[in-house]
C-alpha cells in the first residue's frame, strides 16, 4: 500500500515543499523514516504513534516505510509529524484521499493527537502557493499567520481526529478563503520574480522599536544631520565621543525617522521574523522597520547566524532595519570582522558539509565608541574630565576596529560635549516627523532614479551605477583629488564619499553634484581626517 502526501521545510529563509511518501507492508512491525531527517524529525515516529492511538485511529501493525523527498535535502523540526500521520491513515485507508490532496500538511503533534504551532509557516505557505497548492492545514495557532497569504484555503486543527471525514468538510466550509477575504487594511505584495500576490493583515509585529523623539534631544544639531543623511541613503554611521553625550540616545531614534517598509520589504522580513519563530505573538505583516541592539557579548554565529541547520542571526533580523552596535570596541574582534561580508555584500552566506544556506543582511549599521579607555581623550578643557590613558592604550584601544571594518562605514561623526549654554537653548529641535519626511522625500527621489536597476538606495552604488549617477563638476572633482591625496584614502572611501555626497544633494533636492555636496561629505570622514584609518 503506498500513500502520499505534501509537507514542507525551511532552506534558509525560503520554503520548500517536501513529499511524504508512505509504504506499508507485510513484515514485522517496525517503521522507518529515510530522506535525510533530523533527530526531531527521527523522533517523530514515538509521536505520531502515540496520537494516532489516542485519537481512535489504528496503527499499522506492519513495516512502515516513510520518504521525505527530495532525498539529498536535509530535515529538520517537528513540522512533519502531522504530514506523517496522515500519510499512514491515509495509506491504510482511514482517512480519503481527496481529503488530503492537493494540500500543505504542517503542524507538531502531541501525544494525546493536539497539535502545537511551528515556526516558518509563512515562507512554507508562499512556496506552496508557488507550486500550484490551493489547500493548507495548520495547526490552529498558525492559522492567522498562513493566511497572510491570499490564494491559499486554510484549516487550523487542534488535533488530528479532525482529519477524518465530517470534521475535515466542516473545516473547509468554516475556512476563511483568502481569496474572498475583504479586510479594509488588504493590499498588495509583489516578491522578487513572481506574480502578483495579495497578502492581509498589514500590522506591526512585537518586535523591538524604539518610540523617542529626536524633538527630545538637546543640541547635537549636526549629529541629527548626519543622522538623517544617513537614514535618507541607508549609510553606516558611527557615533564618536565621551561618554554622557547621548551617542546611545541619538541612535535609538533612528527607526523613527525611517519610511514604513515597502512590499517586498515586509515580505522580506515577515518571512525572516516567522523562520525565526518570532512571529508567533502577533502573527502580522511588518510595516515598522526592525531595530536590533545585540550586547557586546554576542557571539559570531548569534550575529551572523549558524548552527548545524543554521538559522538567521541579528544582522538578518535586522534586514531592512537599523543594527546599533554600542560601545563597539568592546565587540570581540572575530566577531566584528564576520560583519565585512554582509556590510559589502548585504547577505551572508553560510556553508555547511550538505548544503549553502543565504540569508539577506541589508541593514543599516549605527555604531558607537569612545574616543579612548577612559573615554575622555580631546577633553582637556575640563580637568574633571581628562584623558589618562597613554598614547599606548589609545591606539591599542582603536585597533580592536579593524581598518576595513571602519573604511566600510560611511560617516564618521563626532559627537562632543555640550555646554551649558547648549543645555538651556530653548530653541525648538526639528523632530522625528520633520526629519522622516525628508528621509521619506529623498527615498521617493532614489526611487524614482533607479527603478529601472538593481540598486534602491545611495549607499548601494558601486561599478558603473556609481560612475553614471555620481558624475561631478570639475571644481568639485579636484577637491575630491586633493583631499585623496592629502588623505591618503582607499578606493574605497573615495566611492563612499560620492555616496554620501549623492544622498546630500537629495536631501536637497537637487539633481546634479555640487562642490558643497562633496565638501560636506568629506567633513563626515573624521578618522579618515584623524589618521585612525
Amino acid at each position: 500500500m503506498y500513500g502520499k502526501v505534501t509537507s514542507g521545510c525551511l532552506h534558509g529563509i525560503d520554503g520548500t515543499c517536501i513529499d511524504v511518501e508512505v509504504d506499508i507492508t507485510n513484515g514485522l512491525p517496525q517503521i522507518n523514516v529515510v530522506g535525510l531527517p533530523d533527530t526531531a524529525v527521527r523522533e517523530s515516529i514515538d509521536r505520531v504513534r502515540s496520537a494516532i492511538k489516542n485519537c481512535s485511529f489504528q496503527f499499522p501493525l506492519e513495516r512502515i516505510t516513510v520518504n521525505l523527498a527530495p532525498a539529498d535535502l536535509r530535515k529538520e523540526g517537528a513540522s512533519f509529524d502531522l504530514a506523517i500521520a496522515a500519510g499512514i491513515l491515509l495509506t491504510s485507508g482511514q482517512i480519503q484521499a481527496e481529503e488530503v490532496e492537493d494540500t500543505l500538511i504542517l503542524g507538531e503533534l502531541a501525544l494525546d493527537g493536539s497539535l502545537r504551532s511551528v515556526p516558518g509557516v509563512l515562507a512554507m505557505v508562499d512556496a506552496a502557493r508557488k507550486q500550484g497548492l490551493r489547500r493548507v492545514l495548520v495547526p490552529q495557532g498558525n492559522i492567522e499567520e498562513a493566511q497572510l497569504i491570499a490564494g491559499m484555503k486554510v484549516s487550523g486543527l487542534t488535533k488530528l481526529d479532525q482529519l477524518s471525514s465530517s470534521i475535515y468538510e466542516e473545516n473547509l466550509r468554516n475556512a476563511r478563503d483568502s481569496t474572498t477575504r475583504n479586510r479594509p487594511d488588504s493590499t498588495s505584495l509583489i516578491p522578487h520574480h513572481e506574480t502578483q500576490v495579495t497578502v492581509h493583515g498589514i500590522e506591526d509585529a512585537g518586535i523591538q522599536q524604539p518610540v523617542e523623539d529626536f524633538a527630545d534631544v538637546i543640541g547635537q544639531h549636526h549629529v541629527k544631520r548626519a543622522l538623517m543623511i544617513a537614514a535618507s541613503g541607508m549609510h553606516n554611521i558611527l557615533l564618536i565621543g565621551p561618554p554622557g553625550t547621548g551617542k546611545t540616545m541619538l541612535a535609538r531614534r533612528i527607526p523613527g525617522i525611517l519610511p514604513p517598509l515597502a512590499d517586498e520589504e515586509a515580505l522580506e522580513v515577515t518571512k525572516i521574523l516567522s523562520v525565526s519563530g518570532k512571529l508567533a505573538q502577533s502573527d502580522r505583516f511588518m510595516r515598522i522597520r526592525p531595530y536590533r541592539s545585540p550586547h557586546h557579548t554576542v557571539s559570531a554565529a548569534g550575529l551572523i547566524g549558524g548552527g548545524s541547520i543554521p538559522k538567521p542571526g541579528e544582522v538578518s533580523l535586522a534586514h531592512h532595519g537599523v543594527l546599533f552596535l554600542d560601545e563597539l570596541p568592546e565587540f570581540s574582534r572575530s566577531v566584528l570582522e564576520v560583519l565585512r561580508q554582509p556590510l559589502e555584500d548585504r547577505k551572508v552566506t553560510i556553508s555547511r558539509a550538505r548544503a549553502t544556506f543565504t540569508f539577506p543582511a541589508g541593514f543599516l549599521l549605527a555604531a558607537s565608541m569612545n574616543p579612548c579607555p577612559c573615554g575622555f581623550w580631546g577633553s582637556d578643557s575640563n580637568p574633571n574630565q581628562s584623558c589618562i590613558c597613554s598614547p599606548l592604550k589609545i591606539r591599542q584601544y582603536r585597533a580592536r576596529i579593524s581598518g576595513p571594518l571602519l573604511d566600510r562605514i560611511d560617516l564618521h561623526v563626532e559627537v562632543p560635549r555640550l555646554d551649558y549654554s547648549a543645555m538651556t537653548d530653548k530653541r525648538q529641535s526639528m523632530s522625528s516627523s520633520q526629519m522622516k519626511e525628508r528621509v521619506r522625500e529623498a527615498h521617493q527621489i532614489q526611487q524614482r532614479r533607479y527603478a529601472q536597476t538593481p540598486v534602491r538606495f545611495n549607499a548601494e552604488l558601486s561599478g558603473k551605477w556609481l560612475r553614471q549617477f555620481c558624475r561631478l563638476p570639475s571644481d568639485a572633482e579636484e577637491l575630491l583629488r586633493r583631499t585623496f591625496d592629502r588623505l591618503h584614502l582607499s578606493a574605497r572611501s573615495h566611492d563612499r564619499i560620492l555616496k554620501l555626497a549623492r544622498t546630500i544633494a537629495d536631501l536637497e533636492g537637487e539633481e546634479h553634484l555640487a562642490a558643497q555636496h562633496l565638501a560636506e561629505a568629506i567633513q563626515y570622514r573624521n578618522l579618515d581626517k584623524s589618521g585612525m584609518l
